[in-house]
Protein backbone atom coordinates (compact mmCIF):
# COMPACT_ATOMS: atom_id res chain seq x y z
CA UNK A 1 0.00 0.00 0.00
CA UNK A 2 1.94 3.14 -1.15
CA UNK A 3 1.50 6.31 0.36
CA UNK A 4 1.10 9.51 -1.49
CA UNK A 5 3.82 11.10 0.32
CA UNK A 6 5.55 11.81 -2.99
CA UNK A 7 2.60 13.41 -4.98
CA UNK A 8 3.14 10.46 -7.24
CA UNK A 9 0.85 7.43 -7.50
CA UNK A 10 1.19 4.11 -9.55
CA UNK A 11 3.34 5.92 -12.94
CA UNK A 12 4.69 4.46 -15.47
CA UNK A 13 7.76 2.54 -15.12
CA UNK A 14 11.43 3.92 -15.56
CA UNK A 15 12.03 4.47 -19.28
CA UNK A 16 8.56 3.26 -20.40
CA UNK A 17 6.34 6.35 -22.88
CA UNK A 18 3.84 8.17 -20.66
CA UNK A 19 1.33 6.48 -22.34
CA UNK A 20 1.83 2.77 -21.35
CA UNK A 21 -0.15 2.97 -18.46
CA UNK A 22 -3.32 5.72 -17.29
CA UNK A 23 -2.14 8.55 -15.50
CA UNK A 24 -2.51 8.19 -11.56
CA UNK A 25 -5.50 10.77 -10.30
CA UNK A 26 -4.65 14.41 -9.51
CA UNK A 27 -3.77 15.23 -6.03
CA UNK A 28 -7.05 17.58 -6.47
CA UNK A 29 -8.89 14.57 -7.59
CA UNK A 30 -7.78 12.64 -4.71
CA UNK A 31 -8.81 14.67 -2.15
CA UNK A 32 -11.91 15.98 -4.01
CA UNK A 33 -13.08 12.83 -3.86
CA UNK A 34 -11.94 11.65 -0.22
CA UNK A 35 -14.13 15.35 1.35
CA UNK A 36 -16.76 14.07 -1.05
CA UNK A 37 -16.50 10.97 0.72
CA UNK A 38 -15.79 12.64 4.39
CA UNK A 39 -18.70 14.91 4.24
CA UNK A 40 -21.05 12.20 3.37
CA UNK A 41 -19.75 10.37 6.10
CA UNK A 42 -19.99 13.29 8.79
CA UNK A 43 -23.42 14.34 7.71
CA UNK A 44 -24.97 11.00 7.99
CA UNK A 45 -23.27 10.15 11.32
CA UNK A 46 -23.95 13.30 12.62
CA UNK A 47 -27.74 13.05 11.65
CA UNK A 48 -28.01 9.65 13.26
CA UNK A 49 -25.82 10.99 16.28
CA UNK A 50 -28.93 14.17 16.40
CA UNK A 51 -31.67 12.16 16.53
CA UNK A 52 -30.45 9.22 18.88
CA UNK A 53 -29.65 12.52 21.12
CA UNK A 54 -33.18 13.86 20.56
CA UNK A 55 -34.65 10.60 21.90
CA UNK A 56 -32.40 10.31 24.66
CA UNK A 57 -33.29 13.88 25.73
CA UNK A 58 -37.10 13.68 25.32
CA UNK A 59 -38.04 9.94 26.97
CA UNK A 60 -34.70 8.60 28.68
CA UNK A 61 -32.61 10.68 30.20
CA UNK A 62 -32.73 14.26 32.21
CA UNK A 63 -30.60 17.08 32.67
CA UNK A 64 -28.41 15.80 35.59
CA UNK A 65 -27.93 12.82 33.39
CA UNK A 66 -26.84 14.79 30.66
CA UNK A 67 -24.36 16.99 32.82
CA UNK A 68 -22.61 13.83 33.73
CA UNK A 69 -22.00 12.55 30.34
CA UNK A 70 -20.75 16.24 30.05
CA UNK A 71 -18.28 15.88 32.58
CA UNK A 72 -16.84 12.41 31.44
CA UNK A 73 -17.09 13.47 27.69
CA UNK A 74 -14.75 16.04 28.88
CA UNK A 75 -12.24 14.33 30.47
CA UNK A 76 -12.38 11.87 27.74
CA UNK A 77 -11.76 14.25 24.90
CA UNK A 78 -8.94 16.05 27.04
CA UNK A 79 -6.65 12.65 27.58
CA UNK A 80 -7.86 11.44 23.62
CA UNK A 81 -6.07 14.98 22.77
CA UNK A 82 -2.53 13.50 24.13
CA UNK A 83 -3.35 9.49 24.29
CA UNK A 84 -0.79 9.17 21.33
CA UNK A 85 1.46 12.46 21.84
CA UNK A 86 1.17 13.19 18.80
CA UNK A 87 3.49 11.32 16.69
CA UNK A 88 0.59 9.79 14.15
CA UNK A 89 0.65 12.81 12.66
CA UNK A 90 3.85 11.41 11.15
CA UNK A 91 1.98 9.00 9.04
CA UNK A 92 0.60 11.82 7.10
CA UNK A 93 2.92 14.53 6.92
CA UNK A 94 6.33 12.64 6.90
CA UNK A 95 7.68 12.06 3.27
CA UNK A 96 8.40 8.07 1.86
CA UNK A 97 7.08 5.18 3.08
CA UNK A 98 5.39 5.37 6.51
CA UNK A 99 5.45 1.59 7.19
CA UNK A 100 9.07 1.72 8.01
CA UNK A 101 8.35 4.11 11.45
CA UNK A 102 4.92 2.83 11.83
CA UNK A 103 5.09 -0.11 13.93
CA UNK A 104 7.52 2.24 16.16
CA UNK A 105 3.81 5.17 15.97
CA UNK A 106 2.19 2.49 17.40
CA UNK A 107 4.11 1.14 20.07
CA UNK A 108 4.37 4.87 21.51
CA UNK A 109 0.76 5.21 20.67
CA UNK A 110 -0.65 1.96 23.00
CA UNK A 111 2.06 2.54 25.53
CA UNK A 112 1.15 6.51 25.97
CA UNK A 113 -2.73 5.40 25.89
CA UNK A 114 -2.68 2.51 28.29
CA UNK A 115 -0.62 5.06 30.94
CA UNK A 116 -2.69 7.82 30.81
CA UNK A 117 -5.81 5.35 31.13
CA UNK A 118 -3.99 3.59 34.71
CA UNK A 119 -3.49 7.55 35.82
CA UNK A 120 -7.26 7.91 35.34
CA UNK A 121 -8.58 4.93 36.23
CA UNK A 122 -6.86 5.88 39.67
CA UNK A 123 -7.92 9.39 39.30
CA UNK A 124 -11.28 8.96 38.93
CA UNK A 125 -13.18 9.43 42.01
CA UNK A 126 -10.84 13.06 42.92
CA UNK A 127 -11.52 13.74 39.36
CA UNK A 128 -15.52 13.58 39.67
CA UNK A 129 -15.28 15.33 42.74
CA UNK A 130 -13.19 18.62 41.05
CA UNK A 131 -15.57 18.90 38.45
CA UNK A 132 -19.05 18.87 40.55
CA UNK A 133 -20.08 15.84 39.91
CA UNK A 134 -19.07 13.39 42.86
CA UNK A 135 -20.88 9.73 41.02
CA UNK A 136 -19.73 9.77 38.02
CA UNK A 137 -16.09 7.82 38.56
CA UNK A 138 -18.04 4.53 37.60
CA UNK A 139 -18.86 6.46 34.27
CA UNK A 140 -15.25 8.01 34.01
CA UNK A 141 -13.65 4.61 34.09
CA UNK A 142 -15.58 3.30 31.53
CA UNK A 143 -16.07 5.82 29.35
CA UNK A 144 -12.59 6.32 29.50
CA UNK A 145 -11.26 3.13 28.04
CA UNK A 146 -11.83 4.40 24.88
CA UNK A 147 -8.29 6.07 25.56
CA UNK A 148 -6.66 2.91 24.76
CA UNK A 149 -8.50 1.95 22.00
CA UNK A 150 -8.06 4.93 20.15
CA UNK A 151 -4.05 4.52 20.57
CA UNK A 152 -4.24 1.13 18.78
CA UNK A 153 -6.85 2.63 16.24
CA UNK A 154 -4.29 5.34 15.41
CA UNK A 155 -1.86 3.87 12.91
CA UNK A 156 -4.23 2.01 10.60
CA UNK A 157 -6.57 5.28 10.78
CA UNK A 158 -3.46 6.87 10.00
CA UNK A 159 -3.15 5.02 7.00
CA UNK A 160 -6.58 6.01 5.90
CA UNK A 161 -6.37 9.65 5.98
CA UNK A 162 -2.61 9.45 4.14
CA UNK A 163 -4.31 7.51 1.55
CA UNK A 164 -7.35 9.73 1.28
CA UNK A 165 -9.62 6.59 1.74
CA UNK A 166 -12.44 8.04 3.45
CA UNK A 167 -14.63 5.66 1.52
CA UNK A 168 -13.48 2.95 3.87
CA UNK A 169 -13.59 5.42 6.49
CA UNK A 170 -17.26 5.73 6.08
CA UNK A 171 -17.95 2.07 6.40
CA UNK A 172 -15.57 1.89 9.70
CA UNK A 173 -17.51 4.92 11.38
CA UNK A 174 -20.85 3.28 9.83
CA UNK A 175 -20.32 0.16 12.21
CA UNK A 176 -18.59 2.03 15.03
CA UNK A 177 -22.21 4.15 14.71
CA UNK A 178 -24.59 1.37 14.53
CA UNK A 179 -22.92 -0.81 17.63
CA UNK A 180 -22.60 2.47 19.89
CA UNK A 181 -26.28 3.60 19.24
CA UNK A 182 -27.90 0.51 19.82
CA UNK A 183 -26.05 -0.26 23.05
CA UNK A 184 -26.62 2.97 24.58
CA UNK A 185 -30.18 2.82 23.49
CA UNK A 186 -30.42 -0.50 24.87
CA UNK A 187 -28.70 0.68 28.41
CA UNK A 188 -31.10 3.95 28.92
CA UNK A 189 -34.61 1.91 28.47
CA UNK A 190 -33.10 -0.27 30.49
CA UNK A 191 -32.34 2.42 33.22
CA UNK A 192 -28.68 2.97 33.16
CA UNK A 193 -28.34 6.60 32.82
CA UNK A 194 -25.32 8.46 31.81
CA UNK A 195 -23.55 4.82 32.29
CA UNK A 196 -25.46 3.90 28.73
CA UNK A 197 -23.18 6.80 27.01
CA UNK A 198 -20.16 5.01 28.70
CA UNK A 199 -20.77 1.46 27.84
CA UNK A 200 -22.07 2.34 23.96
CA UNK A 201 -18.80 4.59 23.55
CA UNK A 202 -16.63 1.55 24.27
CA UNK A 203 -18.62 -1.20 21.86
CA UNK A 204 -18.47 1.85 19.29
CA UNK A 205 -14.38 2.38 19.85
CA UNK A 206 -13.99 -1.20 19.90
CA UNK A 207 -15.66 -1.93 16.58
CA UNK A 208 -13.88 0.89 15.09
CA UNK A 209 -10.56 -0.50 15.80
CA UNK A 210 -11.76 -3.75 13.89
CA UNK A 211 -12.56 -1.71 11.35
CA UNK A 212 -9.66 0.00 11.23
CA UNK A 213 -7.76 -3.04 10.96
CA UNK A 214 -9.59 -4.64 8.43
CA UNK A 215 -9.65 -1.68 6.39
CA UNK A 216 -5.88 -0.61 6.27
CA UNK A 217 -4.45 -4.53 6.82
CA UNK A 218 -0.76 -5.26 7.90
CA UNK A 219 -0.75 -1.61 9.94
CA UNK A 220 -1.01 -3.00 13.38
CA UNK A 221 2.37 -3.92 13.60
CA UNK A 222 4.65 -3.57 16.86
CA UNK A 223 7.90 -2.56 17.05
CA UNK A 224 10.55 -0.64 18.16
CA UNK A 225 13.58 1.90 16.74
CA UNK A 226 15.01 4.16 19.30
CA UNK A 227 15.74 6.53 16.63
CA UNK A 228 12.56 6.71 15.38
CA UNK A 229 11.20 6.97 18.33
CA UNK A 230 13.23 9.88 19.16
CA UNK A 231 12.53 11.55 15.93
CA UNK A 232 8.84 11.07 16.06
CA UNK A 233 9.16 12.62 19.87
CA UNK A 234 10.28 15.23 18.53
CA UNK A 235 7.79 15.99 16.06
CA UNK A 236 4.63 15.30 17.88
CA UNK A 237 4.89 16.37 21.51
CA UNK A 238 4.75 20.10 20.41
CA UNK A 239 1.33 19.19 18.06
CA UNK A 240 0.14 16.79 21.40
CA UNK A 241 1.02 19.97 23.61
CA UNK A 242 -0.85 22.25 21.23
CA UNK A 243 -3.87 19.66 20.83
CA UNK A 244 -4.55 19.78 24.57
CA UNK A 245 -4.45 23.33 25.05
CA UNK A 246 -6.75 23.30 21.93
CA UNK A 247 -9.22 21.05 24.09
CA UNK A 248 -8.51 21.96 27.13
CA UNK A 249 -9.68 25.59 25.49
CA UNK A 250 -13.33 23.93 24.25
CA UNK A 251 -13.92 22.06 27.23
CA UNK A 252 -12.80 23.99 30.06
CA UNK A 253 -15.75 25.42 30.45
CA UNK A 254 -17.33 22.39 31.21
CA UNK A 255 -15.26 22.00 34.00
CA UNK A 256 -16.13 25.81 35.18
CA UNK A 257 -19.64 25.04 34.92
CA UNK A 258 -19.66 21.60 36.81
CA UNK A 259 -18.02 23.03 39.77
CA UNK A 260 -19.21 26.42 39.83
CA UNK A 261 -23.39 25.19 39.26
CA UNK A 262 -25.07 22.21 39.54
CA UNK A 263 -25.58 19.15 37.63
CA UNK A 264 -28.97 20.33 36.16
CA UNK A 265 -27.40 23.68 34.76
CA UNK A 266 -24.47 22.04 33.51
CA UNK A 267 -27.26 19.45 31.91
CA UNK A 268 -28.60 22.54 29.96
CA UNK A 269 -24.93 23.60 29.19
CA UNK A 270 -23.90 20.76 27.70
CA UNK A 271 -27.08 20.09 25.44
CA UNK A 272 -26.72 23.88 24.36
CA UNK A 273 -22.92 22.94 23.28
CA UNK A 274 -23.32 20.39 21.77
CA UNK A 275 -26.20 21.98 19.84
CA UNK A 276 -23.76 24.82 18.60
CA UNK A 277 -20.77 22.20 17.62
CA UNK A 278 -23.52 20.93 14.60
CA UNK A 279 -21.93 23.07 11.72
CA UNK A 280 -18.51 22.43 13.55
CA UNK A 281 -18.73 18.39 13.32
CA UNK A 282 -20.49 18.79 9.99
CA UNK A 283 -18.28 20.78 8.27
CA UNK A 284 -15.35 21.19 9.87
CA UNK A 285 -14.87 17.61 10.66
CA UNK A 286 -14.95 16.53 6.83
CA UNK A 287 -12.81 19.27 5.67
CA UNK A 288 -9.81 18.64 8.67
CA UNK A 289 -10.09 15.01 7.38
CA UNK A 290 -8.20 15.89 4.35
CA UNK A 291 -7.42 19.63 5.16
CA UNK A 292 -4.07 18.68 7.43
CA UNK A 293 -2.84 16.13 4.30
CA UNK A 294 -3.70 18.45 1.58
CA UNK A 295 -1.97 21.74 3.11
CA UNK A 296 1.00 19.39 3.74
CA UNK A 297 1.31 19.20 -0.02
CA UNK A 298 1.55 22.60 -0.90
CA UNK A 299 3.80 23.70 2.31
CA UNK A 300 6.73 24.76 0.16
CA UNK A 301 4.42 26.86 -1.69
CA UNK A 302 4.07 29.88 0.05
CA UNK A 303 1.79 31.41 -2.69
CA UNK A 304 -0.37 28.62 -3.14
CA UNK A 305 -0.59 27.52 0.40
CA UNK A 306 -1.98 31.45 0.90
CA UNK A 307 -4.22 30.91 -2.06
CA UNK A 308 -5.40 27.54 -1.06
CA UNK A 309 -5.98 28.56 2.35
CA UNK A 310 -8.38 31.67 1.71
CA UNK A 311 -10.10 29.32 -0.88
CA UNK A 312 -10.87 26.95 1.72
CA UNK A 313 -11.81 29.03 4.69
CA UNK A 314 -14.05 30.97 2.22
CA UNK A 315 -16.25 27.86 1.14
CA UNK A 316 -16.21 26.41 5.27
CA UNK A 317 -17.86 29.74 6.22
CA UNK A 318 -20.00 30.02 3.25
CA UNK A 319 -21.31 26.74 4.09
CA UNK A 320 -21.38 27.05 8.30
CA UNK A 321 -22.88 30.67 8.72
CA UNK A 322 -26.28 30.15 7.74
CA UNK A 323 -26.55 27.22 10.10
CA UNK A 324 -25.01 29.31 13.20
CA UNK A 325 -27.62 32.08 12.11
CA UNK A 326 -30.19 29.92 11.64
CA UNK A 327 -30.02 28.16 15.26
CA UNK A 328 -28.70 31.39 17.12
CA UNK A 329 -31.73 33.52 16.03
CA UNK A 330 -33.96 30.75 16.58
CA UNK A 331 -32.51 29.18 19.40
CA UNK A 332 -35.44 28.79 21.84
CA UNK A 333 -38.18 27.46 19.37
CA UNK A 334 -35.28 24.84 18.26
CA UNK A 335 -34.90 23.50 21.35
CA UNK A 336 -38.46 23.39 22.48
CA UNK A 337 -39.41 21.99 19.16
CA UNK A 338 -36.92 19.52 18.98
CA UNK A 339 -36.15 18.45 22.78
CA UNK A 340 -39.35 19.76 24.37
CA UNK A 341 -40.24 22.52 26.60
CA UNK A 342 -37.68 21.42 29.93
CA UNK A 343 -34.72 22.58 27.71
CA UNK A 344 -35.74 25.77 27.33
CA UNK A 345 -32.77 27.10 29.61
CA UNK A 346 -30.26 25.99 27.44
CA UNK A 347 -31.48 28.61 24.69
CA UNK A 348 -30.38 31.62 26.26
CA UNK A 349 -26.39 30.28 26.19
CA UNK A 350 -26.96 29.00 22.47
CA UNK A 351 -27.18 32.08 20.45
CA UNK A 352 -23.20 33.09 22.27
CA UNK A 353 -21.86 29.42 21.79
CA UNK A 354 -23.26 29.75 17.82
CA UNK A 355 -20.54 32.84 17.53
CA UNK A 356 -17.94 30.95 19.18
CA UNK A 357 -18.70 27.53 17.36
CA UNK A 358 -18.46 30.04 13.51
CA UNK A 359 -14.52 31.19 15.66
CA UNK A 360 -13.93 27.25 16.00
CA UNK A 361 -14.28 26.30 12.52
CA UNK A 362 -12.05 29.09 11.55
CA UNK A 363 -9.51 28.41 14.28
CA UNK A 364 -9.27 25.03 13.90
CA UNK A 365 -8.71 25.72 9.83
CA UNK A 366 -5.55 27.85 10.65
CA UNK A 367 -4.57 25.41 13.26
CA UNK A 368 -4.20 23.04 10.40
CA UNK A 369 -2.56 24.94 8.14
CA UNK A 370 -0.19 26.46 11.01
CA UNK A 371 0.69 22.67 11.81
CA UNK A 372 1.35 21.87 7.57
CA UNK A 373 3.97 24.58 7.21
CA UNK A 374 5.79 23.92 10.63
CA UNK A 375 4.53 26.44 13.17
CA UNK A 376 3.88 24.41 16.40
CA UNK A 377 5.49 26.20 18.46
CA UNK A 378 3.45 29.20 17.35
CA UNK A 379 0.51 26.73 18.28
CA UNK A 380 1.14 25.83 21.59
CA UNK A 381 1.74 29.68 22.16
CA UNK A 382 -1.53 30.57 21.04
CA UNK A 383 -3.62 27.57 22.51
CA UNK A 384 -1.56 28.74 26.04
CA UNK A 385 -2.56 32.09 26.05
CA UNK A 386 -6.39 31.36 24.89
CA UNK A 387 -6.43 28.79 27.97
CA UNK A 388 -4.63 31.55 30.37
CA UNK A 389 -7.23 34.40 29.80
CA UNK A 390 -10.03 32.20 29.25
CA UNK A 391 -10.17 30.19 32.92
CA UNK A 392 -10.79 33.54 34.60
CA UNK A 393 -13.16 35.09 32.11
CA UNK A 394 -15.30 31.97 32.47
CA UNK A 395 -15.34 31.99 36.20
CA UNK A 396 -16.76 35.44 36.22
CA UNK A 397 -19.02 34.69 33.77
CA UNK A 398 -20.26 31.79 35.76
CA UNK A 399 -20.91 33.69 38.60
CA UNK A 400 -22.19 36.72 37.12
CA UNK A 401 -24.53 35.30 34.58
CA UNK A 402 -24.77 31.19 35.05
CA UNK A 403 -24.15 29.63 32.15
CA UNK A 404 -25.48 32.31 29.72
CA UNK A 405 -22.56 34.54 31.27
CA UNK A 406 -19.96 31.27 30.56
CA UNK A 407 -20.67 31.49 26.65
CA UNK A 408 -20.41 35.29 26.56
CA UNK A 409 -17.04 34.80 28.28
CA UNK A 410 -16.31 32.51 25.53
CA UNK A 411 -17.18 34.45 22.95
CA UNK A 412 -15.60 38.13 24.34
CA UNK A 413 -12.60 35.73 24.93
CA UNK A 414 -12.05 34.36 21.64
CA UNK A 415 -13.01 37.69 19.32
CA UNK A 416 -10.67 40.13 21.28
CA UNK A 417 -7.97 37.65 21.88
CA UNK A 418 -7.48 34.66 20.14
CA UNK A 419 -8.73 35.27 16.93
CA UNK A 420 -6.06 39.07 16.04
CA UNK A 421 -2.93 35.83 17.87
CA UNK A 422 -4.00 33.38 15.14
CA UNK A 423 -4.32 36.02 11.79
CA UNK A 424 -0.82 36.73 12.84
CA UNK A 425 0.47 33.94 12.57
CA UNK A 426 -1.19 33.06 9.90
CA UNK A 427 0.31 36.46 8.55
CA UNK A 428 3.88 35.31 9.60
CA UNK A 429 3.40 32.11 7.60
CA UNK A 430 2.79 33.57 4.47
CA UNK A 431 -1.21 34.19 4.76
CA UNK A 432 -2.26 38.12 4.27
CA UNK A 433 -4.93 38.89 6.72
CA UNK A 434 -6.71 40.70 3.35
CA UNK A 435 -7.28 36.88 2.35
CA UNK A 436 -8.84 35.98 5.71
CA UNK A 437 -11.10 39.05 5.07
CA UNK A 438 -12.12 38.23 1.27
CA UNK A 439 -12.98 34.90 2.50
CA UNK A 440 -15.43 35.72 4.83
CA UNK A 441 -16.58 39.54 4.15
CA UNK A 442 -19.53 37.66 1.57
CA UNK A 443 -20.50 35.18 3.89
CA UNK A 444 -20.67 37.66 7.19
CA UNK A 445 -22.33 40.44 4.77
CA UNK A 446 -25.51 37.54 4.41
CA UNK A 447 -25.38 36.57 7.71
CA UNK A 448 -26.01 40.01 9.02
CA UNK A 449 -28.97 40.25 6.36
CA UNK A 450 -29.98 36.37 6.91
CA UNK A 451 -30.40 37.39 11.05
CA UNK A 452 -32.48 40.71 10.20
CA UNK A 453 -34.51 38.62 7.70
CA UNK A 454 -35.31 35.56 10.30
CA UNK A 455 -35.97 38.41 13.24
CA UNK A 456 -38.67 39.94 11.58
CA UNK A 457 -40.27 37.06 10.37
CA UNK A 458 -39.98 35.67 13.66
CA UNK A 459 -42.25 38.30 15.07
CA UNK A 460 -44.37 38.12 12.01
CA UNK A 461 -45.17 34.87 11.82
CA UNK A 462 -44.86 33.32 15.02
CA UNK A 463 -42.88 29.88 16.34
CA UNK A 464 -45.05 27.38 14.89
CA UNK A 465 -43.95 24.56 13.42
CA UNK A 466 -44.59 25.80 9.68
CA UNK A 467 -44.23 29.83 10.64
CA UNK A 468 -40.18 28.33 11.65
CA UNK A 469 -39.66 26.25 7.86
CA UNK A 470 -41.11 29.18 6.14
CA UNK A 471 -38.98 31.83 8.17
CA UNK A 472 -36.27 29.39 8.01
CA UNK A 473 -36.77 29.19 3.98
CA UNK A 474 -37.04 32.97 3.45
CA UNK A 475 -33.80 33.72 5.31
CA UNK A 476 -31.64 31.00 3.83
CA UNK A 477 -33.07 32.61 0.21
CA UNK A 478 -31.76 35.98 1.22
CA UNK A 479 -28.16 34.45 2.29
CA UNK A 480 -27.71 32.95 -0.86
CA UNK A 481 -28.57 35.27 -2.77
CA UNK A 482 -26.00 37.57 -0.69
CA UNK A 483 -23.34 35.59 -0.92
CA UNK A 484 -23.59 34.85 -4.90
CA UNK A 485 -20.92 37.64 -5.88
CA UNK A 486 -17.79 35.48 -4.04
CA UNK A 487 -18.79 33.06 -6.21
CA UNK A 488 -15.52 33.88 -8.30
CA UNK A 489 -13.49 33.47 -4.94
CA UNK A 490 -14.62 30.73 -4.58
CA UNK A 491 -13.77 28.76 -7.41
CA UNK A 492 -10.43 29.93 -7.65
CA UNK A 493 -8.85 31.87 -10.32
CA UNK A 494 -6.32 31.01 -13.03
CA UNK A 495 -4.10 33.00 -11.47
CA UNK A 496 -4.34 30.65 -8.02
CA UNK A 497 -2.99 27.90 -9.64
CA UNK A 498 -3.57 24.74 -9.74
CA UNK A 499 -1.57 23.38 -6.51
CA UNK A 500 -3.82 26.41 -5.22
CA UNK A 501 -6.72 24.50 -6.36
CA UNK A 502 -6.12 21.80 -4.34
CA UNK A 503 -6.87 22.89 -1.23
CA UNK A 504 -9.80 24.41 -2.40
CA UNK A 505 -11.18 21.47 -3.76
CA UNK A 506 -11.06 19.79 -0.23
CA UNK A 507 -12.87 22.92 1.20
CA UNK A 508 -15.52 23.48 -1.17
CA UNK A 509 -16.22 19.85 -1.39
CA UNK A 510 -16.56 19.61 2.46
CA UNK A 511 -19.02 22.47 2.48
CA UNK A 512 -21.74 20.96 -0.02
CA UNK A 513 -23.98 23.18 1.93
CA UNK A 514 -22.45 26.22 0.39
CA UNK A 515 -22.88 24.58 -3.31
CA UNK A 516 -24.82 27.11 -4.69
CA UNK A 517 -23.21 29.84 -3.47
CA UNK A 518 -19.74 28.51 -4.44
CA UNK A 519 -21.09 27.53 -7.52
CA UNK A 520 -20.84 23.64 -7.61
Amino acid sequence: MTGPATGTGAGTEAGAPAAAAPPAPSLGRRVGSAARWSLVNTVVMRLGNFATGIVLARFFLGPEAWGVYGIAQTVLLVLLSANELGVSLALVRWEGDPRRFAPTVLTLSAASSCLLYAALFAAAPAVARVLGAPGADGVLRVMCACVVLDGLAQVPAGFLTREFAQGRRMAVDAVNFVLSTAVTLLLAVRGWGAMSFAWGSVAGNAAALVGCCLAAPGTLRFGWDAVQARALLRFGLPLAGASMLALGVVNVDTMVVGSALDQAALGFYVLAFNISGWPVRIISEAARRVSFAGFSRLAESPGALAGGFGRAMGVVMTGTVPLCVLLAVLAGPVIGLVYGERWLPAAGALPWLMALGLVRIGCELAYDCLVAVGQRRSLIGVQGLWLVVLVPVLVAGAGAGGIVGVAQGHVLVAGVVVVPVFLLALHRSGVRVGTVGRACAWPFLGGAVMAGVLLGLERLLGDGVLALLATATAGTVCYAVCVLPGRGFLRGSPAGGAAGGVTASAGATASAGAAAAAGE
